[in-house]
């Protein structure tokens, strides 16, 4: 159900650090296609591929590091209610289980947590996805250490890892590394990423049995509730929509209903191939073939509702965008689905 995305709150934490690196809104915007409005709702997933996209302004801006940067600044209850899930079971190596159990609830389903326990050990397995060398590496490290961080909180890793895994090769210098996982026990090439524990079956300090009860619960009716994004052009064309049916079409109109300056629009739109003209006849074309097929009105209040001073125009724009007049098109669509309207 949520194949290909994560969640909101998880693309708001990483374009946050993108912003404090000196990223702009308006790169963020258009290499991602998405209004920070589209991310204040908990509830969206977003395409992976867009915090994919600020990755790859991440690592441009502060290469090697990066992870380590981003996990700066991940306090608790910024991963939402995944991180209560992870800190409120009665030992780490619970908690630990419960966070790979409702992953999706914190990035792409096709990531996977593994948790093994071997005597006094307790290894945890992180499987990222593959993407561009480099900003990858940065991901898997910006998740172990924002994981190792959650631990601690929780009490039951104070004395840190006394092993930290990377698939990726080596890099030139690490030390940066040993000082934030606290060990200098790092391997690389390694067959996955993961940490390694002592003692992780000890009750944590954070435990609170009914607490983590209630955000398996919320976590569980969040996922089921969750839905995608809107896509920028579609969250343009509704409001293009609303403007035309309000009689209040206009550029400057538009772009007061999402925000931003009619040269911002105009400039969204020719990076994605069009332009303000072609989209109102889009909309138009969308608007009347729905009317037509949904409604009984009159072809000339159809044509007063889309914004056409006489109805020949429609007639016109109507033979252009499907070869056939309004017409012959009613008698051949679908039968009614809406109720009735009468103009």
């Amino acid at each position: 159900m949520h194949r290909d995305t994560v969640p909101a709150h998880l693309v708001r934490l990483v374009r946050n650090s993108a912003l404090r690196l000196g990223i702009t809104p308006q790169e963020i915007a258009l290499a991602t296609g998405l209004e920070p409005a589209a991310l204040a709702d908990d509830l969206l997933r977003v395409p992976t591929a867009a915090i994919n996209r600020i990755w790859e302004l991440i690592f441009a801006r502060s290469g090697d590091g990066a992870g380590l940067v981003v996990a700066g600044d991940v306090p608790l209850g910024s991963l939402h209610a995944w991180d209560y899930l992870v800190t409120t079971a009665p030992t780490l190596a619970d908690g630990l289980r419960e966070g790979a159990r409702w992953i999706t609830a914190l990035t792409d389903p096709a990531v996977s947590l593994d948790v093994v326990e071997d005597g006094r050990h307790l290894t945890l397995h992180y499987h990222g996805l593959p993407f561009q060398d480099g900003v990858d590496r940065e991901i898997s490290v910006f998740a172990l250490a924002t994981f190792l961080q959650r631990m601690r909180e929780a009490g039951g890793a104070s004395a840190g890892p006394v092993r930290v895994a990377f698939a990726h090769p080596a890099p030139r210098r690490h030390r940066d590394l040993i000082d934030a996982f606290g060990t200098a026990r790092i391997d690389f090439d390694q067959p996955t990423n993961a940490i390694v524990l002592l003692d992780a079956g000890q009750e944590t300090a954070t435990a609170d049995p009914e607490l983590a009860r209630i955000m398996r619960r919320y976590v569980e009716m969040g996922l089921a509730a969750a839905r995608p994004v809107p896509d920028w052009r579609d969250t343009f064309r509704a409001a293009l929509a609303e403007a035309l049916a309000d009689d209040l079409l206009s550029l400057e109109r538009v772009a007061g209903r999402l925000a931003v300056s009619p040269r911002t629009l105009q400039r969204r739109l020719s990076d994605r191939g069009t332009t303000w003209r072609e989209e109102i006849d889009a909309v138009r074309h969308e608007q009347a073939a729905r009317l037509l097929r949904d409604t009984r009105l009159p072809v000339q209040s159809i044509a007063a509702r889309l914004g056409y001073a006489d109805p020949r125009a429609l007639r016109r724009a109507f033979q252009r965008w499907t070869g056939h007049t309004p017409d012959t098109y009613r008698k051949s669509a679908v039968p009614l689905t809406a109720t009735a309207e009468h103009g």
